[in-house]
């Protein structure tokens, strides 16, 4: 089945499924589903048919509905994602479809489960979906989406986490309304301690993703300055830049070049990488990539260096490491540095690559060369390798610029005109530097490779079909982008003609040709600076020659304003008509019924203020006045049922209009379809001709072929005869044929146990070769031992011979010593004598004093013997003379 007969049963098989949701037809849609996707269904989705667009429709409202079963729903989403095979694709489903708030109702509705496969599925398509897409925070079901997410990377399954951060960091590149969304959360400080130990992650995908993630909320932040601070971000550079070289595939190492270009957007940070002392070897490993065939790689290398070059601090680095010479690099470096050696070898082969999806490639190395050599030719000194690497590079451009095929389409002459601005653009810098250059430049350049140029293009001016092309004022319009190119080549015609033979006269000549007013007018009349500036300087050439189109140009200038001014009158009718009408007729009519109301008001106030006798007068006239009042608002209820009418038509005719519009381009592409068929049908008739003449040719050679196979039969029964007597000799052949395949099997079984046990020999020797050369390191280890000891000894003996003389005036000292002890040890024996005499004597005075305590225990005893008597004595005669005068009694007691 062909893809247009496969959409309509798809179609079909959407609205039964519509009318009623039963399992007959929701197996039906699926296996619909299920036949799409088995067919090529390349650039479907910028075909720009209704068929299509239909289908797609009804693909992403069904997916989005909660009621469909999850089976289904995982099919329309693979349909999708298939349909979407390049980048465009993803955009007109973002775009066209809102797709994303699909995918974003789904995960919603399943987000009990996340571990679920369509959940996971959404994630993944979401991802690419997102991926250098701006997503609005008015986006239906983004705030779940971004709950969701914040939830699951917080979890412990690896199976969400990645797709969840992947997502989440598509989701914050440069888009503020999400940002502070998230930082707007309650539960945003876990959620910075998540990533921030996700960075361990093992994984470099989930890495990058964290890193991306804290760049876009946290980088001017407290947080952020913390984490790429002057000490974290050197090892920052040198892990993103080996996971650029070194990443696990094409996704890691995209996230990687746009995590390092969005923090090259800090100039403090582009600073530090400016100081980076690895930057040199970095950007060599990242230009070997290059190398490498594959146009999505190279494109994202190319964006980093791009975005390097905005830094000016980095220009001058790349271009020491883009223009150096290879070989020292080689013989110092190995093979790594040695694959970046080559970068501008590698930028000049991208430029000419004739690998598939290629062409952005060579825009963007165009770029890149044009920023390094206008900072290479601003140097003071040029440098013989930047001479000798633009001598390699001028022969490649001016190979690019015979490249256009006229039969190609309007794509192909769109990028050949992108390619011929760029080129036309890198190469005045050439000529604005030393004389070398301009030599160099005027001897690859002629006068007759630009004018066939200009030629071209003049003609592709000329020819492109309006309905190919936007309005003038678009940027993508493809008059516009022939027009750019055409003023680019007139302007490098321009610089060269004092240098270059004929081209002078060349240039004078086209600028007098009537066809060039087209591109001139709407180069004057472009909102863009650069166009203008380079249309005034062709027009300030162009106005003193005499047969300069100068009416012309002014009529088409004219032409150009007035058909903006038109366009713009016509864009503020449309929006008045859909928009404004219904308000203001309700305004009018509000206005109208009240001004009817104030004028009554004011006639009747007017008429009170007359004489009462004319009552019945005023009456009568008040009468007339209702009855025309009455008239009026019926006239202009009629008039506004018509206005309304006449804006309702207006609208359906600019509906009828867009529609017709669009089937008028859609017939005109299939007219051009059917005409490029009936080419390629009356090319295959072409070559059916020739192959029938050569079948042709081939049956007589059949003929004669046969004459002669009837000859060789004749000689092949002779032959027959001779192969039965070769028969015989022929079987006894094969007996002995046996027996020696016999006794070859016998050898066979024999060599087969031979070899085995010469592998269990080899297995031993291995085993005792092992053992030798650890016997061997061992030996070695015990002879560096040794050595060692040996080396220590010597030292022992030279410490020890030392410490003999040291122990020789050691000795003398002791015996010196000895002398002085000897005669202390006399002085000792003579005050130990003296010593005994004095202990001797303490000791009798000892005894002595003893005796004398004795003696005077003895006498003390006594004297309280006596001390008690006396107080006997004393109390006695107290109690005798107790009875005396007291005079007496004081007498006695001072007696006593």
């Amino acid at each position: 089945m062909d893809m247009t007969t496969c959409l309509k049963s798809l179609l079909l098989a959407i609205q039964q499924y519509r009318e009623g949701r039963t399992a007959q037809n929701a197996a039906q849609l699926q296996k619909q589903v299920e036949e799409v996707s088995r067919l090529k269904c390349d650039q479907l989705l910028s075909s720009g048919q209704i068929l299509p667009s239909d289908c797609v429709n009804g693909l992403v409202e069904l997916a989005g509905n909660p009621n469909t079963s999850p089976t289904l729903t995982s099919a329309i989403i693979s349909l999708l994602a298939q349909l979407a095979c390049d980048d465009a694709g993803w955009e007109i489903l973002h775009n066209s479809y809102n797709l994303t708030s699909t995918l974003a109702s789904v995960i919603h509705c399943h987000s009990a489960t996340p571990a679920e496969p369509l959940v996971l599925q959404c994630l993944q398509v979401l991802q690419k979906l997102t991926y250098n897409t701006r997503v609005f925070q008015s986006t239906n079901y983004i705030h779940e989406l971004i709950a969701f997410l914040v939830t699951n990377i917080q979890s412990h399954n690896d199976d969400i986490i990645m797709p969840c951060l992947g997502l989440m960091a598509n989701l914050c590149r440069d888009n503020h309304s999400v940002q502070s969304h998230i930082k707007s959360l309650d539960n945003v400080k876990p959620f910075y301690r998540t990533l921030i130990n996700s960075l361990a992650h093992n994984s470099l995908t989930v890495v990058v993703f964290t890193l991306s993630i804290l760049a876009s909320l946290t980088l001017n932040e407290k947080v952020g300055e913390k984490l790429f601070d002057a000490k974290n971000i050197y090892q920052t550079f040198q892990l993103v830049f080996n996971i650029i070289v070194n990443g696990d595939g094409t996704l890691t190492r995209k996230y990687s070049v746009d995590l390092l270009v969005d923090l090259l957007k800090n100039p403090k940070i582009a600073d530090y990488l400016s100081r980076y002392e690895h930057f040199s070897a970095c950007v060599s490993q990242v230009l070997g990539l290059l190398q490498s065939k594959d146009p999505d790689s190279a494109a994202k290398v190319l964006e980093l260096l791009l975005a390097m070059c905005s830094v000016s601090g980095l220009r001058s680095l790349l271009c020491e490491v883009v223009f150096r010479p290879a070989g020292p690099k080689l013989r110092a470096g190995g093979r790594r540095q040695g694959a970046g050696a080559d970068g501008g070898i590698a930028l000049v082969q991208w430029l000419s690559s004739p690998v598939e999806g290629a062409e952005s490639c060579s825009l963007q190395t165009l770029q890149l060369l044009n920023e390094l050599l206008e900072e290479a030719l601003a140097a003071e000194t040029l440098s013989d390798f930047v001479l000798s690497f633009v001598e390699m590079l001028l022969p490649v451009l001016l190979a690019l610029l015979k490249g256009l095929d006229p039969a190609g389409g309007d794509a192909h002459l769109r990028k050949y005109c992108h390619r011929i601005t760029h080129i036309t653009t890198l190469t005045p810098p050439l000529l604005c530097a030393e004389d070398s250059t301009r030599s160099l430049v005027s001897r690859q350049v002629s006068a007759q490779l630009c004018l066939l140029q200009v030629e071209t293009l003049l003609s592709c001016c000329h020819s492109s079909s309006p309905l190919a092309c936007l309005p003038p004022g678009s940027d993508n319009d493809l008059s516009q982008v022939c027009a750019e190119a055409l003023l680019r080549t007139l302007e490098l015609m321009s610089k060269l003609r004092q240098q270059v033979k004929d081209m002078e006269t060349s240039f004078y000549r086209m600028l007098q040709d009537q066809r060039i007013v087209t591109p001139l007018s709407l180069a004057l009349t472009s909102h863009h600076r650069e166009r203008v500036q380079t249309g005034l300087s062709l027009l300030f050439e162009a106005t003193p020659l005499p047969d300069f189109p100068s009416l012309i140009l002014g009529e088409s200038i004219a032409a150009n304003n007035a058909y903006r001014q038109r366009e713009a009158e016509v864009s503020i009718k449309r929006v008045a008509v859909q928009e404004v009408p219904p308000s203001s007729i309700l305004d009018s009519s509000n206005g109208s019924s009240r001004s009817v109301h104030s004028l009554a008001e004011k006639i009747q106030n007017g008429l009170e203020l007359q004489d009462h006798a004319k009552n019945s007068h005023v009456s009568e006239i008040i009468d007339v006045y209702e009855q025309k009042l009455s008239a009026f608002a019926s006239k202009e209820s009629g008039l506004q049922d018509l206005l309304e009418a006449k804006a309702l038509a207006l609208s359906q005719a600019d509906r009828l209009i867009a529609q017709y519009r669009f089937q008028r381009a859609q017939a005109e592409a299939e007219a051009c379809k059917l005409g490029s068929l009936l080419k390629e049908a009356e090319r295959r008739r072409e070559d059916l001709q020739v192959e029938l003449s050569n079948q042709v040719q081939e049956v007589e050679r059949s003929k004669a072929d046969m004459e002669e196979l009837l000859q060789h039969n004749t000689r092949l029964q002779q032959d027959s005869e001779e192969h039965q007597a070769l028969k015989g000799a022929y079987n006894s052949l094969l007996n002995r044929f046996n027996e020696s395949e016999r006794l070859l099997k016998e050898l066979q079984s024999s060599h087969n146990l031979l070899t085995k046990q010469i592998d269990a020999l080899r297995k031993n020797h291995e085993a005792l070769q092992q053992k030798h050369e650890k016997i061997t390191s061992e030996l070695e280890d015990r002879e560096e031992e040794i050595r060692s000891l040996n080396s220590d000894l010597k030292q022992k003996n030279s410490d020890i011979t030392g410490l003999r003389g040291e122990l020789r005036s050691k000795e003398e000292k002791v015996k010196a010593k000895d002398q002085e002890r000897r005669d202390l040890e006399e002085t000792v024996d003579v005050l130990r004598k003296e010593l005994n005499k004095t202990e001797q004597a303490r000791k009798d005075a000892s005894i002595k004093a003893s005796s004398l305590e004795l003696q005077k225990s003895q006498l003390e005893t006594k004297l309280k013997q006596k001390e008690d008597e006396l107080n006997k004595h004393s109390t006695m005669i107290s109690m005798i003379h107790s009875l005396s005068s007291g005079k007496l009694k004081s007498d006695v007691n001072l007696s006593l």
